[in-house]
């Protein structure tokens, strides 16, 4: 492309160079009013073309202002469309025809968007333009340099200038709400309740020791007994309610996913999931093995959250392995007791050693299976299999049935 540019350029002034010589050989040659009057007006055209140069076109300064489109979600998710407002200022008085504007919005590890505008600039040369982004896939972007250009009524001198406004901004994986889901309200009394996170559990009335005071406490807390016994401030302990802990899976196999929109749909589901789950109080964790296992233990925190959408802005189908030996891999972060969530569109008997694995650590095993069929179902006896084992599957085509699917039990066999 820049040669392309360099070459047209230099074809330029050669072609300017050879009428201007065409004209003054014609005038030393020829003589007379005609030809003098040619190469006056010749030149007067090459003293405005050469003034171009000085039009602050290369002093243009700008900012950028972005415009979330999307107003019932106050981040950007998978599917936003932005809207991008340029306000752009040339000093200087040479007078300019348009400017075009160009910008490239990059995202990290994927294509670039190139957007072009053009404006012609009011008394005061400035002006506004606006566009409109196509849907954005989930991944961080940020904006090139702005190149401004101009050229001469006649288009043959381009001038050109740029300026920066930096604007990064990520875009998280599409979440879809999930009003309830009976799974994780069993682990409220079911074999994985544990007291995952003593300080942000809620607490109850029952008292479970005295301990030192902490700056903040109210006087109910205080055990004056305690207080007066020892001379030190004391207050009460109390029993606090067990929290659920849940693991999230995300099966990152590059051989399971036949085409990139359901890997898509995996990621969206495991975030809608892992987000239902911190809504509702639970201490969520998260399993994501790549050509590195990345673990994180449950935990029910704001910070907590944000890591694991962080991760799941970049995360890619790259993992070399199959589930089953990405599972043995993350052996460290699967807490005995926890529900494991597995979000993946394997099936048949490799699905089926992957959750015995975790029955036999002592997980209770859980499968969103993302059905990328487009025609009849076709062997569903592993399906049974998992069913007639007591443990839930959940099968899903479409990030909008997610909830439908999940609020309505899946398949799964329940024993008195």
């Amino acid at each position: 492309m820049n040669s392309l540019h360099t070459h047209t350029t230099k074809f330029r002034w050669w072609l300017i160079a050879s009428i201007y010589l065409c004209a003054l050989v014609f005038l030393l040659f020829q003589g007379g009013k005609a030809s003098l009057m040619v190469f006056l007006i010749l030149n007067v055209l090459l003293l405005y073309l050469g003034l171009g140069r000085w039009s602050g076109i290369k002093r243009v300064q700008g900012e950028r202002k972005i415009v979330h489109s999307n107003t019932a979600s106050p981040s950007l998710t998978a599917g936003s469309r932005l809207e991008v407002e340029l306000r752009v200022k040339i000093p200087g008085y040479w007078p300019l025809p348009y400017v075009l504007l160009r910008e490239r919005l990059v995202r990290q590890g994927g294509k670039d968007l190139l957007f072009e505008v053009s404006f012609v600039p009011d008394f005061k040369r400035s002006g506004n333009v606006n566009y409109l982004t196509p849907p954005l896939q989930r991944g961080f972007y940020h904006f090139s340099p702005t190149v401004c250009s101009t050229k001469d009524i006649f288009g043959l001198i381009e001038h050109n200038g740029e300026f920066r406004s930096e604007d990064t901004f990520r875009v998280l994986p599409k979440i879809v709400a999930i009003r309830s889901w009976s799974q994780l309200r069993l682990g409220m009394r079911g074999p994985y309740s544990h007291t995952a996170a003593a300080r942000s559990s809620k607490e109850t009335t029952q008292i479970n020791g005295v301990r030192d005071y902490l700056y903040g406490d109210r006087l109910s807390r205080i055990h004056w007994n305690a207080t007066a016994r020892t001379g030190k401030w004391k207050s009460k302990e109390f029993e606090r309610e067990a929290m659920p802990r849940s693991i999230v899976v995300l099966d990152r196999n590059a051989e399971s996913y036949a085409r990139p929109e359901l890997f898509e749909l995996a990621v969206s589901s495991a975030a809608s999931v892992f987000d239902f789950g911190l809504r509702n109080e639970n201490a969520m964790g998260f399993v994501s093995v790549g050509p590195q296992p990345e673990l994180w233990e449950p935990r029910s925190t704001i910070d907590h959250r944000s890591d694991v959408m962080n991760h799941l802005v970049t995360v890619a189908n790259d993992a070399p392995q199959p589930l089953f030996q990405a599972l043995t891999q993350a052996e460290a972060g699967l807490p005995q007791g926890s529900l494991a969530i597995i979000v993946s569109p394997q099936g048949g008997e490799a699905m089926i050693r992957s959750l015995q694995l975790l029955d036999r650590k002592g997980l209770v095993p859980c499968l969103i299976y993302m059905d990328g069929s487009e025609g009849p179902a076709g062997d569903e006896q592993w399906q049974q299999l998992i069913i007639r084992r007591g443990w839930a599957l959940y099968k899903v085509k479409s990030l909008q049935e997610l909830p439908a699917v999940l609020e309505g039990g899946g398949q799964r066999a329940y024993t008195v």
